[in-house]
C-alpha cells in the first residue's frame, strides 16, 4: 500500500510539472523564448529534472523504491545537467555537421528537406544524423556517465564526496565493460537511442533537447534492465 501511495504521488508530480505549460499560453511562451535565448540553461534544467526523473524510476524498479541512501540524487542531477549541455551542443554539431558532409559527397537540398514538413527523404536525413551523433558521441558520454554515476555511488552519494576529484584511471579499471558494450553500446544504440533520436531530429529545434530529456527516463528504465542482466 505504501508503494502505490509513493507511485501515486510520483506520477501526480511529473504530470503537475508539465501541466501548467499545456494549460498556459504564457508559461509555454515563456519556455519558448527562454529556449532561444538561453540553451544552454535550459538543456541544464531539462536533463538535471528529467534524466534524474529516469533515474529514480529505474531504482524503483530495481529495489522497489524511489529513494535509497547514498543513491545521491542532487549529484546525479549535476551531472545530468551538465551532460545535458553537452547534448545540447551535440545536437548542433550533427545537426549541422551531417547534412554538410552529405552535400559534400555529393548528397543536395538537404537544408531545404530539413526545413520542409514531414517527408521520406526528411526522414531518412534524420536518421543518419541520428547514426552519426550515436556512433561518434554517444558512446564517449555514456561512458563518462557510466564513470561519474561509479564516483558518486563510490562516495555514498554525498555532494562533499561528489565534489572529490575522480579517479579516472581506477574506475575505468574496473568498469563492466562486458554488459558496457554487449547491452549500453551493442544494444541500447542501434536499437533505442538511433531510432529514438531520429524522431528527435524530425521535432521542432525548440523541442529537440526537451524531447531527448523524456528520453532520459527511458533511460533510467534502461539501466535497470542493465543491472537485472548483470544478476
Amino acid at each position: 500500500m505504501h508503494t502505490i501511495k509513493n507511485d501515486f504521488i510520483f506520477i501526480s508530480s511529473f504530470v503537475l510539472l508539465f501541466l501548467p505549460f499545456f494549460i498556459s499560453e504564457e508559461l509555454y511562451q515563456f519556455y519558448i523564448e527562454f529556449n532561444q535565448h538561453y540553451a544552454l540553461i535550459s538543456s541544464f534544467i531539462k536533463f538535471a529534472v528529467l534524466a534524474t526523473l529516469g533515474e529514480l524510476i529505474g531504482l524503483r524498479i530495481r529495489t522497489g523504491n524511489y529513494f535509497q541512501k547514498g543513491f545521491g540524487v542532487l549529484p546525479r542531477a549535476i551531472v545530468w545537467g551538465f551532460l545535458g549541455i553537452t547534448i545540447k551542443i551535440a545536437f548542433v554539431i550533427f545537426a549541422i555537421g551531417t547534412p554538410a558532409f552529405l552535400e559534400s559527397i555529393g548528397f543536395e537540398n538537404l537544408k531545404q528537406i530539413m526545413a520542409n514538413s514531414l517527408s521520406i527523404q526528411k526522414v531518412g536525413v534524420s536518421f543518419l544524423i541520428s547514426v552519426a551523433m550515436n556512433l561518434i558521441y554517444a558512446p564517449v558520454m555514456m561512458t563518462l556517465h557510466k564513470i561519474t554515476d561509479t564516483h558518486i555511488i563510490n562516495n555514498q552519494g554525498t555532494l562533499k564526496g561528489f565534489l572529490t576529484p575522480i579517479k579516472f584511471g581506477e574506475i575505468m579499471a574496473n568498469l563492466d565493460w562486458k554488459t558496457q558494450w554487449h547491452f549500453t553500446f551493442k544494444k541500447t544504440i542501434p536499437f533505442f537511442w538511433i531510432p529514438a533520436h531520429t524522431i528527435t531530429f524530425l521535432l521542432p529545434t525548440d523541442f529537440q533537447v526537451l524531447f531527448a530529456a523524456l528520453l532520459g527516463i527511458a533511460l533510467g528504465v534502461l539501466l535497470a534492465f542493465a543491472n537485472f542482466n548483470k544478476k
